[in-house]
């Protein structure tokens, strides 16, 4: 779940705040993050993740009141309930997709699991990938494998950072239908950021989706 209040976040000091509507996220809904670049689309999701503080409000992300921890107690949080899906991938290059995947075990203080990383990529479709390395990999494939490293913990939320940009219409089609399978197969909350249209359409119907538009 997430619930916001008051939510700002102030990208230097003594700058006038960026300030973002409530929202009420129940566990396992789908929120669409609208708006054009620039609007912060994307500061908004860190904020979720923890990997900003905010300026002022109150924000609760999986249970949890966020802007307090600091270091290796937020990193083991987001590892445990937070994935994390943004347009830069940040695959390691010296590293095999199954040692990507591990470093989630190590950021949350868990012991590595080679039976769930080969669960989860199998779940993404790319289960074969598993000793290669990103260099290695298509731009479809890296995104799968990037989608498997984030519900590897089976995590209580899920963000995306425009995760169709660039991709053709039915490349789009995939990316979307395996992010929502993905959410649903752990019961995350599945928050989508999103400026392309074909994304607004296709999610139009999922029941109970809500909406926040940072053009407004």
């Amino acid at each position: 779940m997430i619930r916001t209040r008051g939510l700002s976040y102030r990208y230097a000091e003594g700058s006038e705040p960026l300030r973002f509507p409530d929202v009420d996220l129940r566990q396992g809904g789908t929120l669409l993050l609208r708006g054009r670049s620039g609007t912060g689309k994307s500061t908004w999701l860190a904020l979720m993740a923890g990997l900003r503080s905010p300026a002022g409000g109150d924000l609760f992300v999986a249970s949890t009141q966020l802007g307090t921890q600091r270091g290796a107690e937020i990193d083991a949080w987001r590892a445990r309930c937070v994935g994390f899906l943004p347009q830069k991938l940040h695959l390691s290059s010296a590293l095999t997709v199954a040692d990507n995947l591990a470093l989630v075990y190590f950021a949350a203080g868990q012991p590595r699991d080679d039976a769930a990383i080969a669960r989860a990529l199998a779940q993404v479709g790319v289960a074969e990938l598993a000793g290669r390395r990103p260099h290695q990999l298509s731009g479809g494939q890296a995104q799968r494998v990037a989608l498997a490293r984030a519900v590897l913990l089976q995590p209580q939320i899920l963000l995306a950072d425009e995760p169709t940009a660039s991709l053709d219409d039915e490349a789009a089609a995939d990316a979307l239908a395996l992010l929502q399978a993905s959410a649903a197969a752990c019961d995350a909350s599945l928050v989508i950021a999103t400026h392309d249209q074909r994304v607004v359409q296709a999610l139009a119907a999922v029941p109970g989706l809500q909406q926040l538009d940072l053009n407004a």
